[in-house]
């Protein structure tokens, strides 16, 4: 069974597509039980007729080049890791006799296996942690005893490995990582913070004030600014406070009157008596009209006509409209006569407005043309418009039959029908298909037809 053993890794990885069942072995391997195979993390099964993608089937046992494996059920789905790789046992299974035919397979077999098992040694060698081939050789890189909760690090001096850092505080920075990222960002402010800490102390003892300056920061920037200008109130009030009488004292005691006057309808009556003595001085001209006064105060008592007067400027105003117009009022009296009149003819008036354009055109037409006029001289004497009138049915006939115009007529042609062509100056009449010409030779057959007498009658 001797075979050729290719230098050929013995571990091969896939991602695999959906529903992927066979898999390539690229190395050589003597037995069924000599290949593991992995989805992701969970080692799959040997079966010869695998029922699940949990189990594999194996060809290529003991042949040059390899093999594949081939999964069962449905196969593997998107993007499962397949590995598989090569676990032969390291151990010799064949054992030559010291006399009589040397066994030629038997070593083959033996050194395939030798290569097979030096080849998976250099497979873990790769897998396992080991020291660069430039490292230097002057410190001892042995693994020391196991610690329990013990990180493994390079000792202070640099010369070996340790177990000294403690888990615990590993996972405890781990869990404020991104507080030690945002502190490592202010690194400055840190150290600035650090060489203020005797400030920072005393800002400590005093939390309380300091907490009560930033509640109220709105008021203590007012009187930082105040404190900032040309005139000073704050200063004002603290000057005042140092005398020996003070206005803010003499105010404090007298409070009670001072809301009394400061109360919004209270001072609403203070400041219109103030208007009423400056600058309009009214109080005093009040006083000079006392008689006036008492006059009033008379007819308060009795009729009451002020308090008509008030009731109407407050109500309706009719004496304030009155007054507003005046004018028009009196003109009104002067043409009352006038307006009776108009009242009186009220509806006729309404009709004269609503048919007033045609009463406009009509205006027009009397200063101009006079076109009505005539109108109404022809029916009261020869009453040609009567005559047409009656005779409207020929007049219509013969302005269908007869027309004038640049171009001869094209619609609303009949046999007979005359056109007289103002472009050429010619007379024409249509014979049902065409218009032609009315030569002065034919004039008399028209007039012996009957044309000339039929238009003496329509006209």
């Amino acid at each position: 069974m001797a075979i050729t053993i290719s230098d050929t890794e013995p571990r091969v990885q896939y991602t695999a597509t959906a529903g992927q069942t066979n898999f390539s072995v690229p190395f050589e391997f003597f037995t069924n039980a000599d290949i593991k195979v992995f989805n992701g993390t969970t080692q799959l099964s040997y079966n010869a007729s695998p029922s699940s993608a949990s189990q594999y089937s194996v060809s290529g046992a003991g042949v040059s080049g390899g093999g594949s494996i081939t999964l069962g059920g449905s196969g593997a789905t998107l993007n499962d890791t397949i590995t598989i790789y090569r676990d032969l046992a390291i151990s010799r299974s064949t054992d030559f006799p010291t006399s009589g035919a040397f066994q030629i397979s038997s070593l083959n077999d033996e050194l395939d296996k030798i290569i097979a098992m030096a080849q998976q040694l250099e497979r873990d060698l790769k897998f396992s942690p080991r020291a660069a081939a430039t490292t230097a050789n002057t410190f001892d890189i042995t693994f020391p005893n196991l610690a329990a909760n013990k990180v493994l690090s390079v000792n202070s001096a640099g010369t070996g490995l340790e177990f000294a850092q403690d888990i615990t505080d590993i996972t405890t920075i781990a869990g404020i990582a991104s507080d030690v990222s945002a502190v490592s960002a202010i690194s400055a402010n840190v150290t600035a913070v650090a060489n203020d800490a005797t400030d920072i102390g005393t800002v400590a003892t005093n939390i309380a004030s300091v907490n009560t300056v930033a509640t109220n920061i709105a008021d203590v920037i007012k009187v930082a600014d105040d404190l900032n200008e040309a005139v000073s109130e704050v200063e004002t009030v603290a000057n005042d406070l140092n005398e020996a009488v003070s206005e803010i004292d003499t105010v404090a005691n007298n409070i009670t009157d001072v809301n009394t006057v400061g109360n919004a309808t209270n001072i609403n009556n203070i400041t219109l008596v103030a208007g009423q003595i400056s600058p309009t001085n009214n109080i005093s001209t009040v006083a000079s009209a006392n008689a006036n006064i008492s006059t009033i105060a008379t007819d308060l008592s009795g009729s009451n006509t002020i308090g008509t007067v008030a009731t109407d400027l407050s109500g309706s105003n009719t004496i304030g409209t009155v007054a507003t117009n005046i004018v028009a009022i009196t003109n009104v009296n002067t043409n009352l006569a006038v307006i009776t009149n108009v009242n009186t003819n009220l509806s006729v008036i309404s009709n004269v407005n609503t048919n007033l354009s045609d009463i406009q055109t009509v205006a027009t037409d009397l200063s101009g043309s006079n076109t009505i006029g005539t109108v109404a001289s022809d029916l009261s004497g020869s009453n040609n418009i009567g005559t047409v009138a009656s005779n409207i049915a020929s007049v219509n006939s013969f302005a269908n039959i007869y027309r004038i115009g640049a171009t001869n007529p094209s619609t609303s042609l009949d046999e007979g029908d005359l056109f007289y062509n103002s472009t050429d100056n010619t007379l024409k009449y249509y014979n049902g298909s065409a218009w032609t010409n009315i030569e002065a030779t034919d004039t008399s057959n028209l007039a012996t037809n009957g044309f000339a007498i039929a238009m003496a009658i329509a006209l």
